[in-house]
């Protein structure tokens, strides 16, 4: 399964790098976004001068893919990932540690450009589809 990074769905709904591409060759089945980037998608919305627009585009999407939930589960393991990559001294952004977290529990691949940063989450498998 892939989980989407917010940059993956700004991508997409851009039209930029191959994202498309790639999301279109994938089963929606196997595609899913973390409640937090949905979250961050519509803090996107709420500041753009086109909402309208944005928002047809996002619940068209929200139609073919699931919603990961941020729960118990979710928030156990997104804790242990800030408080490791903290003593390490190689934090992440909040947000990202939450993302970070669902996927690991969904047990998925996070597609994301930010490769780099989320790199430093122990066993969190990702890809670069841009």
């Amino acid at each position: 399964m892939y989980v989407l990074d917010t940059n993956t769905v700004i991508y997409f709904f851009k039209g930029m790098g191959r994202v498309g591409e790639r999301l279109l060759a994938t089963p929606p089945t196997e595609v899913s976004l973390p409640a937090v980037v949905l979250y961050e998608l519509e803090v996107g919305i709420a500041k753009s001068s086109s909402s309208k627009r944005r928002r047809a585009q996002l619940d068209q999407f929200l139609r073919t893919i699931s919603i990961l939930p941020f729960a118990r589960e979710q928030a156990r393991a997104a804790a242990e990932i800030r408080s490791r990559l903290e003593r390490l001294g190689t934090p992440i952004g909040p947000l990202d540690t939450l993302i970070a977290g669902t996927t690991l529990q969904a047990g998925a691949t996070l597609v994301t450009r930010n490769v780099e940063e989320f790199g430093r989450v122990p066993n969190l498998s990702t890809e670069n589809w841009y």
